[in-house]
C-alpha cells in the first residue's frame, strides 16, 4: 500500500511538473526577459517584477554577467533561443547594449524596451555615446579598478557615492543596500563595439529619468529619436534606477510593447 501511495504520489507531481512546464513554454502573453545594468542586480526590478506577474506575465530576470557585450549577448541570446515563444528583452543602463546584441538572429523576439539604457549602433561602445553628451558624471564616482587574477579589472561606484550618483529618488536606506549588492562590470566592456543592432528591425520603447546622472538624457532622447522608437516616456526628476523609484511606469511601458501590434 505505501508502494502505490508512492508510487501514485510522484505520478502527480510529475503530472504537475508537467502541466506547469507546458504553460511557461506555450504563454498566452509574451515572455519578459528582463536584464540589469552594471553595478545592478536582478533584485532591481523586483517592483516591476511584481506589477508583471500580477497582470498574468511570465517574468525573467537574468543574471547578466556583465563581462562584455558579446558575451553578455550571447548568454542571454540562449536564453531567449529556450523560450519557445515570442519575447520583449528589456535592458537597463548597460543591459540595452546587451538586449541589443542578444536579439540578433532571434526571430521571438517581437520588441526591445530601454529602460534608462545605451542603445548603440554599429560599432559605437559605452564610453563613446556617454561622452558625447553632457551631464554624466558616473566617472568621479567610480572606485579604482579592482585588479583580476586574469589581468582583467572590475569597476564598482563607490559605496558612499551611489546613493546621489544611481539612486537619488530611491529612499536612502535602500539606496545603501544597493550599493552594498552592486555587481561590477568588466572595465574592457566599456570600450567594447557593438556588433549587430537589433533595434534597426525590431520595434522599441523608451523610457528613462530626467535627473539621470550615469547615462545623459539627452543621450538616450538622441538614441531613442534614431532607433525611431514607437513610444519614449520621461520620468520627471527620476535618477538613473527608474524602474526602481517609478515600477509602474516602467512596467507600464513594457507591457505596452508586449501588446503591440
Amino acid at each position: 500500500m505505501k508502494k502505490l501511495l508512492a508510487g501514485l504520489a510522484l505520478a502527480a507531481a510529475m503530472l504537475i511538473g508537467a502541466d506547469a512546464f507546458a504553460q511557461m513554454r506555450m504563454p498566452s502573453k509574451p515572455f519578459i526577459v528582463l536584464v540589469h545594468g552594471a553595478f545592478a542586480d536582478a533584485s532591481s526590478w523586483n517592483g516591476v517584477i511584481r506589477i508583471l506577474r500580477k497582470d498574468g506575465y511570465f517574468v525573467i530576470a537574468a543574471a547578466n554577467p556583465l563581462r562584455g557585450v558579446k558575451n553578455d549577448g550571447a548568454y542571454i541570446g540562449s536564453l531567449v533561443t529556450d523560450l519557445k515563444g515570442p519575447v520583449v528583452l528589456v535592458g537597463h543602463s548597460y543591459g540595452g547594449n546587451v538586449i541589443t546584441e542578444a536579439a540578433n538572429g532571434r526571430g521571438n523576439v517581437k520588441a526591445l524596451v530601454y529602460v534608462s539604457a545605451f542603445a548603440p549602433d554599429t560599432g559605437e561602445t559605452v564610453a563613446g555615446l556617454a561622452g558625447q553628451f553632457p551631464g554624466g558624471t558616473l566617472g568621479q564616482a567610480l572606485a579604482p579598478p579592482a585588479e583580476l587574477a586574469d589581468g582583467g579589472k572590475d569597476l564598482y561606484v563607490v559605496q558612499d557615492k551611489f546613493p546621489a550618483q544611481f539612486a537619488a529618488d530611491v529612499p536612502a536606506a535602500q539606496a545603501a543596500l544597493m550599493a552594498a549588492t552592486q555587481r561590477p562590470l568588466a572595465a574592457s566592456a566599456l570600450d567594447e563595439k557593438s556588433a549587430g543592432v537589433a533595434w534597426k528591425s525590431i520595434p522599441s520603447w523608451f523610457i528613462y529619468g530626467g535627473a539621470d546622472r550615469n547615462i545623459p538624457p539627452a543621450a538616450m532622447a538622441f538614441m531613442a529619436k534614431r532607433a525611431h522608437a514607437r513610444d519614449t516616456v520621461v520620468v520627471k526628476d527620476a535618477s538613473h534606477v527608474v524602474m526602481v523609484s517609478h515600477p509602474e511606469a516602467v512596467a507600464h511601458l513594457i507591457e505596452e510593447a508586449a501588446t503591440a501590434k
